[in-house]
């Protein structure tokens, strides 16, 4: 079984200025840092959504602390 990073960086020609973080983990999202949206790979139920919100915010900054790592080894290199 192929093992998956928790966070992915990815990118698409179709757009340039677009900073995508994949979370593959639930609650699978991706998020266009410099917009930040998100998109959700799964779908909530309404009772999910208050019990996922402090857990979908630490997502987030931890998808954003993810990208800014990644770019920081990158420019040491």
């Amino acid at each position: 079984m192929m093992t998956i990073p928790k966070f992915l960086i990815g990118d698409n020609s179709e757009f340039p200025d677009a900073i995508f973080v994949v979370h593959t983990e639930f609650p699978r999202f991706i998020i266009d840092l410099t917009k930040d949206e998100v998109s959700w790979l799964e779908e909530f139920d309404r009772q999910d959504e208050d019990e996922l919100a402090t857990e979908t915010e630490n997502a987030i900054k931890a998808a954003t602390n993810f990208y800014d790592a990644e770019i920081a080894k990158y420019e040491t290199d």
